[in-house]
């Protein structure tokens, strides 16, 4: 299998382009990641974080009053 992908990937031009573009991707969406964490207001992350434990019933009201 790895002899049909590296075949056709000789055959690209500047093909050794596209890991270093899937790093950058996958490094900046982590940084950005981690500085959203670390800049969240707190009072947003306990709100966030007491919604799975909110009562079915009361989210439905919720929506309904809306």
């Amino acid at each position: 299998m790895l002899k049909f992908v590296k075949g056709n990937l000789e055959n690209i031009d500047g093909v050794a382009l596209y890991p270093i573009i899937s790093l950058l991707i996958f490094f900046l969406f982590f940084v950005g990641l981690f500085w959203w964490v670390f800049t969240a207001k707190k009072a947003h992350i306990k709100e966030v974080s007491r919604i799975p434990l909110e009562d079915k019933n009361s989210t439905n009201q919720k929506s309904t009053e809306l």
